[in-house]
């Protein structure tokens, strides 16, 4: 696919967990290098000092080895071509601004902060866009210096040509920028840190990045990224713009939308990878899903697994239609991918999750969540499980009873329910065999003798074990919670039965 050998980075900012979008772009960029022999690097871009939120790197990285996009070169791992951290390259940038100062590619702004608000007034005043007008005279490198040895706010801005800059784009075809909309930007800030847009191109230029593939979001920058490289001597990569994704309202999926569901006291929506993880997702089923969010097979097959996603995917085969998050269709894939893994994924994939979540499931043995595993019929989320599996982990007298469960199952037809209660559990203080089908054989026999149907029997004895109408199959969870357990909760069920 390519003269040079494929290189492409996957380069975030260590602001938080991992955003959805951006997993879809990791997983993009690793699939291209995995389909072509290429290497996939990791490089963290940390220049924005005051967007960087603790750990966040930490945290990324585990979101990436949660999905299985393992990198061939950056943090932990090393390479030819580091430091893959921008903090740690402040030197080379300056270099690069030095050689572009030298060369009249680039110049000393000395505007304030206050005097360039006033041009963006008088711009709104005159109901027209701002656009930096470049100085004439431009300061001489002289006066900059100077102007920052006496604590000027002193940047510089790479010197534009006055030409349109057209991006041969993969997806997206050729875009060509208007000269008229390309002005003299920041390259370094007042504070010595290279913009993003700097520390960008130099790093791709050293890492010898061959692809760059990123959102649509980037598109407007990277005319600013060509004029860099044009100016610097370097290379243009090859660019790919991915179609954005939506929500299926058709606004932007952002980490707001979080922090606005919190302020109306509704449940936050999973837009992190790590929200996924915790909500009780395998980590195959959303990267199939994110793989068809711009991408498709050319064919009607939509499930996946990694190692078939790398033999067909094609940057040919990525539309430019932006996608749309379905969140019930991802639930469908992962209902599909919970019955589709083998048992022994399934499990470690569960552990995780209560690892996660530190849930007070983790107490329970292999054997035991295995069960657990299995009684859920229908496993949708690792969430769903855990909620069913609630009541093994509470203590007999902190059962809340349902008032609904309490009426409809319990006193329905003068109390019908109590009654069955009160008749299984003379059975179940007898029996000695406490495993799941002995326990079914069991209450066979009683709604033999009685001649009741099984959800006669089941379903007093599940509001009585867990307060609801919703468990796991009654023999699985009776013999979970324990002989000593469930005789227990059956008469405190029954003491809070209405004298009469």
């Amino acid at each position: 696919m390519s003269e040079v050998p494929l290189r492409v980075r996957f380069a975030p900012s260590p602001t938080g967990y991992l955003h959805v979008g951006g997993a879809r772009t990791v997983l993009f960029n690793f699939l291209l290098a995995r389909r072509h022999g290429g290497t996939f690097i990791l490089r963290i871009e940390d220049t924005d000092q005051d967007r960087h939120v603790e750990d966040s790197v930490a945290k990324i990285l585990d979101d990436l080895r949660w999905l299985g996009m393992n990198w061939d070169e950056g943090p932990e791992k090393g390479g030819h071509f580091g430091p893959y951290f921008q903090s740690a390259c402040l030197d080379e940038y300056r270099a690069c601004a030095a050689h572009l100062l030298q060369s009249g590619r680039a110049y000393y702004a000395l505007e304030t902060p206050a005097e360039l608000d006033a041009m963006r007034e008088r711009a709104r005043a005159e109901k027209r866009s701002f656009k930096y007008v470049r100085p004439d005279p431009l300061p001489t490198v002289a006066q900059g210096e100077a102007a920052k040895a006496a604590g000027r706010p002193v940047v510089i801005r790479l010197k534009m040509t006055g030409e349109p800059i057209t991006v041969h784009d993969e997806v997206l075809g050729d875009v060509t920028m208007p000269a008229e909309e390309l002005e003299d930007f920041v390259i370094v800030k007042s504070d010595g840190w290279p913009t993003y847009h700097f520390a960008c191109v130099v790093d791709d230029e050293r890492m010898r990045v061959s692809h760059v593939i990123r959102a649509q979001e980037h598109l407007m920058n990277t005319p600013k990224h060509i004029a860099l490289q044009r100016a610097l001597g370097f290379r243009t990569p090859r660019y790919a713009h991915l179609p954005i994704i939506f929500n299926l309202d058709g606004t932007k999926m952002s980490k707001r939308d979080k922090e606005k569901a919190i302020r109306q006291g509704r449940k936050p929506p999973e837009i992190e990878v790590h929200d996924f993880r915790v909500s009780g997702y395998l980590p195959e089923a959303l990267i199939n899903f994110l793989a068809l969010l711009g991408w498709s097979s050319g064919d009607d097959q939509e499930r996946f697994t990694l190692d078939e996603l790398v033999q067909r995917f094609s940057l040919e085969r990525v539309g430019r239609t932006n996608a749309r998050f379905d969140r019930e269709k991802l639930l469908a894939f992962n209902t599909e991918w919970c019955a589709r893994v083998g048992p022994a994924r399934l499990l470690e994939a569960f552990k995780d999750f209560l690892a996660v979540n530190q849930s007070p499931l983790l107490k329970f043995d292999e054997a035991t969540l295995t069960r657990l595993l299995a009684a859920k019929k229908g496993l949708r989320t690792f969430r769903d499980v855990e909620d069913s599996a609630r009541f093994l982990i509470i203590k007999d007298d902190e059962v809340i009873y349902a008032p609904d469960a309490v009426r409809k199952v319990l006193e329905k037809n003068e109390g019908a329910g109590y009654v069955t209660l009160a008749a299984i559990l003379t059975d179940l203080d007898a029996q000695t065999d406490w495993l799941p089908e002995a326990l079914h054989a069991l209450l066979e026999r009683t709604c033999a003798a009685r001649s009741l149907k099984m959800g006669d029997v089941a379903q007093p004895l599940r509001v009585a074990i867990t307060g609801t109408t919703v468990s796991p199959p009654i023999q699985d969870s009776l013999s979970l919670l324990g002989k000593a357990a469930t005789c227990a909760r059956i008469r405190r069920c029954l003491s809070l039965r209405a004298p009469g």
